[in-house]
């Protein structure tokens, strides 16, 4: 090796030890980035807790789209989180396009703003509207990209990105499909919380809700969001709810709840418990004896861990149709019921009440669907985000 060479190769060396030493006495920074819905805010919060159990000193910043749920939920977690301008692509409008890449544009020159104020060890992407903008932004600055897929489908954005990412945690087997195989690890999808001991909590959940301990519960979830569908159809059928072998533990949804709480009565809410949002949803899944709800991929991994019979409702409005191809990978187990969005109003009520009446098949949907939990996801993922922090 000629002189200058050698030295160069020296001062390289040098840096690169520096390098190491500062990262090892500056605290480890993380920027998450996503969200738009609770099935990718709540996944993202159980991975930022699970990262502060492992290192209390990290230093976490999430990055939402502003106006969205994040922007609520994240900071009453105790993070910080920087709103992008950014929304998704109208799908049914084209001409409303113009101003999405607008704001595309202004979300890409906040971002860099924001890692370069921030200077991350690693960008994670947990989807949603502002994973994209953020995730670009980090590989165009070499901060190594960690990408968590939660469905069985891949979203457009996770697959551009899939190639330049360091580390694409998944819940599906077979994502082979979207992803370079070398950088798949299957960790399943972080939940809220673990569910271990419903059964212990089943008599305190139906005091909570005020409902009997000799009616069976059926529990419906329209996703954090409320979904319009089934709240068409069960609003419509009041008196039929009221008159069923059951009670119902209603979530509607904020947008929805005013209008909804007016169409039952007084005298029926000792069998229609109506609900905006239901924070304590371990108490909820408790007291479930039945689920109906959204098919989205972090609900589908709770619903794994809670155990107990579900019909799986996929919104039709959702990117590539992805509740579907996540409801049909527990259909074709046995794990689920799944009725499409367009046969709510004919199908829903009956077959919940007909599934009431079946023993053998509740706890065949049961046993098949606590096969699929996976548990721990947050903490596996957790251990891989600082993983790279180390490169």
């Amino acid at each position: 090796m000629q002189g200058s060479g050698r030295k160069n190769f020296l001062r390289k060396k040098k840096l690169t030890k520096e390098k190491k030493y500062m990262n090892q006495q500056r605290h480890k920074r993380v920027i998450i980035s996503g969200g738009g819905t609770g099935g990718h805010i709540f996944p993202a919060i159980s991975i930022a807790n699970a990262l502060r159990k492992i290192d209390p000193d990290v230093q976490i910043l999430f990055v939402g789209a502003e106006g969205r749920m994040e922007m609520e939920k994240v900071p009453a977690a105790g993070y910080r989180i920087v709103g992008l301008p950014v929304a998704g692509i109208d799908r049914k409008n084209l001409l409303k396009n113009f101003s999405v890449l607008l704001k595309l544009f202004k979300s890409l020159r906040l971002a860099r703003k924001t890692i370069v104020e921030f200077r991350p060890d690693v960008a994670v992407g947990v989807g949603g509207y502002a994973s994209g903008p953020v995730l670009k932004q980090s590989l165009k600055m070499g901060i190594p990209v960690l990408i968590q897929e939660q469905n069985s489908y891949a979203g457009v954005t996770n697959k551009i990105l899939a190639g330049r990412a360091s580390v694409i945690c998944v819940a599906y087997d077979g994502m082979e499909k979207y992803f370079p195989s070398e950088k798949i690890i299957k960790t399943g999808n972080p939940v809220r919380q673990s569910y271990d001991n419903l059964e212990a909590l089943k008599g305190d959940a139906l005091k909570f809700f005020g409902l009997n301990a000799d009616l069976p519960v059926i529990l419906v979830l329209g996703g954090s969001l409320g979904a319009g569908s089934v709240n068409k159809c069960l609003s419509r059928n009041i008196q039929t709810l009221y008159n069923s072998p059951c009670q119902w533990l209603w979530q509607t949804g904020k947008q929805y709840f005013d209008e909804i709480s007016q169409m039952v009565p007084d005298s029926f809410r000792s069998r229609i418990s109506v609900h905006p949002f239901i924070d304590r949803m371990e108490l909820a899944f408790a007291a479930a004896d039945i689920i109906i709800s959204r098919a989205g991929a972090g609900t589908i991994s709770e619903l794994c861990l809670v155990g107990k019979p579900v019909i799986l409702i996929p919104s039709p409005n959702v990117a590539e149709d992805h509740q579907t191809k996540n409801a049909l990978a527990l259909v074709s187990r046995n794990a689920a019921v799944m009725i499409p969005d367009n046969m709510v109003e004919s199908s829903l009520i009956n077959e919940a009440t007909n599934l009431v009446k079946d023993g053998p098949g509740r706890k065949m949907l049961a046993d098949n669907i606590s096969k699929m939990a996976e548990r721990d996801a947050d903490m596996r993922i957790a251990r891989e985000v600082l993983k790279l922090t180390e490169k």
